[in-house]
């Protein structure tokens, strides 16, 4: 039986990410890590760890732990792989949000870099084989004579935000990406280079992944189609920036979770190059929808689909509650995915449509998202 680890898995990605485990065929023992911070309503989150609840209780099969902490607490993080001796690690636990950076720069820098430099050390200390008394056995022995080979695939949440300003679309994992225009950014390249030093150094098997402005039920109210939502209900108005011109490549939380999971299953493979040193196991992906929309028709769809599900009503005025206004600081034009790679190497690429994946949105607020929603 594997173990995983998925940090952030109170979040939108990573909570969806187990109910997905939680459905495969294959038993597994899945420990979720979520600190529950507040950067929004933290009763969303209760209510995506409550719906895993509900499904671990049906799928006995699979063992299920949830533990409250951050990755930036080094004692925990160091406890917690020794206990669970992890084969996989998803580290989806990040500070999100572009314009947030702005103003509260310390939380970046505690969850993106010191956080994610706690998974790295607890990964390459995991190739040592501690066994469960605490000692190091010889090719990594565990007291019972099983072997423990440490961490078998590191995963790790990158961002679309890495290509910064670049013009040239689509963005392809090939491109320059050292012109970050948000901190968000700079920590999320930073995660690149730093998994990169430690796939050379100790062999660490890790792949990035690079997310596409991900929506969907249960998603983050900061996001534009969560947050227009609340402020339409409510009668308020909603600003597109760069006047309606911003171009997102939108893709579907379950096209996220199902290129993760692939990956997951597909370490890059370790070699040994000329100077005796591991060639770096270390690759990056983009996971995007590759059909970019206009916010402008992205609005325009989201609206339909709200009245379509009773959220607002048929005669809704929603030109009365519309403002265009300049791009802001940290925000790009346009985000568009070159996921080639991914295709060819996984045999994957996001199919949900816009209006698919908005139309699902719209239905689980009607039933759920107005109770949560604040």
């Amino acid at each position: 039986m594997k173990t995983i680890l998925v940090t952030g898995s109170a979040g939108f990605i990573g909570a969806n990410l187990v109910l997905r485990l939680l459905d495969s065929q294959e038993p597994t023992k899945i420990v979720g890590l979520d600190n529950l911070n507040n950067y929004y309503d933290p009763s969303l989150k209760e209510y995506r760890l409550k719906v895993i609840d509900e499904k671990a209780k049906a799928h006995l099969e699979h063992s299920y732990s949830f533990i409250k902490g951050s990755i930036a607490d080094r004692e925990l993080i160091d406890r917690l792989f020794a206990e669970y001796k992890f084969d996989i690690v998803v580290n989806l636990a990040a500070q999100a949000g572009v314009r947030y950076s702005i103003e509260n720069p310390d939380v970046y820098i505690e969850s993106n870099i010191i956080g994610f430099y706690n998974i790295l050390e607890a990964c390459r200390h995991s190739m040592d084989g501690v066994g469960l008394d605490g000692k190091i056995g010889p090719n990594g022995t565990v007291p019972n004579g099983t072997i423990y080979q440490g961490v078998q695939h590191l995963v790790y949440a990158s961002s679309s935000s890495v290509y910064g300003g670049n013009k040239k679309v689509p963005f392809s994992t090939d491109d320059r990406v050292d012109n970050p225009v948000s901190l968000y950014a700079a920590t999320k390249k930073s995660n690149e280079l730093m998994a990169h030093c430690y796939s050379k150094l100790y062999n660490i098997p890790s792949t990035g992944l690079r997310f596409f402005t991900v929506y969907g039920p249960a998603g983050r109210p900061d996001m534009a189609y969560f947050g227009f939502t609340n402020k339409l209900l409510k009668g308020e108005t909603i600003q597109i920036y760069n006047y309606g011109n911003c171009r997102r490549d939108f893709t579907y939380v379950d096209d996220i979770v199902e290129g993760i999971v692939r990956v997951m299953a597909k370490a890059p493979e370790k070699k040994t190059g000329e100077d005796g040193l591991p060639i770096p196991p270390y690759a990056v992906y983009n996971i995007g929808g590759g059909q970019p929309e206009n916010l402008l028709d992205f609005v325009n769809i989201l609206q339909e689909e709200l009245v379509r599900a009773g959220v607002l009503p048929q005669d809704y005025d929603f030109e009365a509650h519309k403002k265009l206004v300049p791009m802001q600081p940290g925000d790009v034009p346009t985000t568009y995915a070159d996921a080639t790679a991914l295709e060819r190497d996984f045999g994957f690429t996001p199919k949900i449509t816009l209006r698919e994946g908005l139309r699902h949105f719209a239905e689980w607020y009607k039933e759920y998202g107005q109770k949560i929603a604040k």
